[in-house]
């Protein structure tokens, strides 16, 4: 039987962050949902807090508040497109660390998964830039002693429930894409949706799963369980 979770959501208000969100305040196996963003959801349910933080290199003034939850759903993320390899690296590897390390400080014994993506590269090696440095952070979120950790690799990802990509660039591409929406549905090991994505994180952080790292098959054979 699955346990009833407390959880900590990241990123909720772009696309992945807010269809896991909304996945979670539907679901009954989560208790309640603390949401920290840099500015306002502008969603309120029974189920939700939301805290607006500015600095995520700094959570010393948040940290308390954190304390008591199962697990982190992390979904926080920036495209690497026109991005230096070393902001890139600032944005990704050292912002999702800090807040790990401060998540796992204030609740030791708990769970976090990350979104990163497919074609992520575990050996830090390849020349596709976003890779590596998307590779390295998987590889350091593993190695911190959480309960465990698990990292998913979507592909396409189809918004649902009228969500939007909060990357402008993003959803043009959407608008261009979106009469292929039905040959991308027919391709399970490519893509996904934001529901099944959610989905397959609670299930995940509930009952867990034989794999850390997660790919687009496995993501969508879990959300259909």
């Amino acid at each position: 039987m699955a346990m009833k979770i407390k959880a900590i959501i990241t990123g909720s208000t772009g696309m992945v962050g807010k269809g896991v969100l909304l996945e979670c305040l539907e679901n009954e196996d989560i208790e309640s949902v603390l949401v920290v963003n840099r500015k306002p959801l502008g969603l309120q349910h029974p189920k939700l807090r939301e805290i607006i933080h500015k600095d995520f290199f700094d959570l010393s003034a948040i940290s308390g508040e954190m304390q008591g939850y199962d697990c982190c759903f992390f979904c926080l993320g920036v495209s690497s497109a026109g991005m230096a390899e070393d902001v890139y690296t600032h944005l990704t590897y050292d912002l999702t660390l800090t807040f790990a390390k401060a998540f796992l400080a204030r609740n030791p014994g708990s769970l976090f998964t990350y979104v990163s993506g497919a074609g992520t590269d575990s050996t830090e090696k390849g020349r596709s830039m976003w890779a590596r440095v998307k590779g390295r952070t998987e590889n350091a979120l593993l190695a911190l002693p959480f309960r465990a950790a698990y990292m998913f690799r979507p592909g396409f990802i189809e918004p649902m429930k009228g969500i939007k990509s909060g990357t402008r660039l993003y959803n043009a591409l959407y608008i261009i894409l979106w009469p292929l929406f039905p040959v991308f549905r027919a391709m399970p090991k490519y893509a996904t949706d934001t529901i099944r994505l959610g989905n397959a994180m609670i299930k995940v952080a509930c009952l867990g799963y034989e794999k850390k790292v997660l790919e687009c098959t496995d993501i969508n054979i879990i959300a259909n369980r």
